[in-house]
């Protein structure tokens, strides 16, 4: 093993808050190394109901710190990245016997004030016998209310912030571990491996963020061998994929008898989306799996609402993630705090290791923040907060622009189909022009893989995306892999293993985009 130059700060993780704290400190002047074991997004945090909300439900708790974050954050991700965040309406129907309406309509009412007045439309009063909304709903369903939260593409949030951390100097490795950290000689030194060539080398820093998700508590115990005074509690979220239940575009949030709720949304144009359960977790993280059980529940769930029932055989994915919690003693799992904790020990006030424990993908920028106010005291000079007005990568247009972005991909590049240029600008954005530069026909985007995947896309997030295997493509940077067939898949392994660069990820492409002129 060699040394390489001291970093500042190296970054344990490669989901949303690893990805997110990186990005922060780099864009202050840091340098920052970040390391995962696998691909970036791979657990936790492309396992999400793909929501950026305050957590409606959280209101009962009495999260209202929680929330109110939350919900101001929407904003700031919207003007973000409005290519991958987007406006959704939610249609609440009022179930006799649970919750009062009166009692929905103030929750409401102060989710709307908790969010302030913005780009988001307030909460109405359906009357479901005549709105669209209630048409696949039971008849004995009558009232209900429709509010607004916002949709992502959760793994490629993860993904635009790694790149942007490399954008601003970091140094992003994927499917290398950290297998060892120790402090020695008034620094961290970090034992890395690459699983590509089975090379080991060492990193040093200044201080040391562990942001490994589920796996938190596993590097404190085991990899740094430190003390930890706090647990986390993992709680396994899981969700089921069916054929399109329903032909509008809004999104339903169902009351349970359990005191749970559960979401109905359209998914991918051609799917509905149905989630998520809250259970208890025991055993490795990355192998949770949605249990016959827990489709059994979504199932049951959602059919007591729908006119048409949900059966398991409707089901064509699922999918399965373990949030790791901060472990606040709570009786059941749904009623864990969903807050971030962050914790700091250090030596003689130098060396800091923060430990990252629980979150919300919503509130990953302020959890960012949050950490590098912990770790100010060690980085006199660390720059002041400006990730609040940043875009990410592709998003350098206003969110009521969408449109005619899409309107624009379309006229320059006609042979392709509408909802081909919806899926790209809702993607890649303004970077969907990088990918297809000067095409005029399907030849010129290279060998075509599938669906409408063809060798320019994959290049592209070969190239900037740290995508190394065909899985990283399909179900994270997007979500093919409902529509490729496995034989289909296995030839894009191949390709991808044939032709992986040298230096995957954060490598600039020259040359302006259209898109950008």
């Amino acid at each position: 093993m060699t040394a390489v130059e001291v970093y500042d700060i190296a970054v344990i993780g490669g989901g949303v808050n690893g990805c997110g704290i990186a990005r922060d400190a780099a864009g202050r002047g840091l340098s920052v190394f970040l390391c995962e074991q696998g691909d970036l997004a791979q657990a936790t945090s492309s396992a999400s109901t793909k929501l950026i909300h305050g957590g409606l439900r959280y209101l009962e708790y009495y999260e209202f710190r929680l929330v109110r974050e939350a919900l101001r954050e929407r904003q700031v991700l919207l003007r973000a990245a409005p290519h991958i965040v987007w406006p959704l309406r939610f249609v609440l129907p009022h179930h006799k016997g649970l919750r009062p309406a009166w009692l929905l309509r103030l929750g409401l009412f102060v989710y709307d004030c908790l969010g302030g007045s913005g780009l988001l439309l307030p909460t109405r009063r359906l009357n479901l016998r005549h709105d669209e909304a209630g048409g696949c709903l039971k008849d004995s369903y009558r009232t209900g209310f429709e509010y607004s939260d916002c949709w992502v593409q959760d793994a490629r949030l993860v993904i635009l912030n790694a790149r942007d951390a490399a954008d601003r100097g970091a140094e992003v490795r994927t499917r290398s571990p950290c297998l060892a950290a120790e402090r020695a000689g008034g620094l961290w030194q970090l034992t890395v491996k690459d699983l590509g060539s089975g090379r080991r080398y060492r990193v040093q820093a200044r201080g040391l963020v562990n942001a490994a998700g589920p796996w938190v508590e596993e590097v404190i115990s085991r990899r740094v061998r430190a003390n930890a005074a706090h647990k986390v509690r993992m709680v396994r979220g899981s969700h089921i994929v069916v054929k399109r239940h329903y032909p509008h575009d809004r999104a339903y949030l169902f009351q349970n008898a359990d005191k749970r709720i559960c979401f109905a949304i359209p998914y991918e144009e051609d799917f509905t989306l149905i989630g998520t359960t809250d259970r208890d977790h025991k055993g490795p993280p990355g192998e949770a799996i949605c249990t016959p059980e827990e489709q059994a529940y979504l199932c049951a769930a959602v059919s007591e609402y729908f006119k048409e029932p949900v059966c398991r055989e409707d089901v064509v994915w699922t999918f399965s993630g373990v949030r790791p919690l901060f472990d606040d003693g709570a009786e059941q799992a749904q009623s864990a705090t969903r807050d971030y904790v962050l914790k700091v020990e250090d030596r003689v006030g130098a060396t800091p290791l923060l430990n990252v424990f629980g979150g919300k993908i919503t509130t990953f920028r302020k959890l960012a923040e949050a950490a590098m106010a912990k770790l100010q005291p060690y980085y006199p000079n660390l720059g002041p907060d400006w990730t609040a007005d940043a875009g990410l990568a592709g998003g350098d247009f206003a969110p009521g622009e969408v449109q005619a972005k899409t309107l624009g991909l379309a006229n320059d590049y006609p042979f392709l189909e509408a909802r081909t240029c919806r899926r790209l600008l809702q993607a890649y954005g303004s970077d969907s022009w990088r990918i297809l530069q000067d095409s005029k026909r399907f030849q010129d985007l290279g060998q075509h893989f599938g669906a409408d995947l063809y060798e320019a896309e994959v290049r592209f997030v070969m190239m900037r995306e740290w995508a190394r295997r065909a899985e990283d493509l399909l179900w994270r940077r997007s979500k093919l892999g409902l529509r490729l067939t496995e034989a289909e898949s296995n030839r894009l392994d191949d390709w991808m293993r044939a032709n992986r660069p040298a230096q995957p990820g954060g490598l600039a492409i020259p040359g302006a985009s259209k898109g950008e002129r």
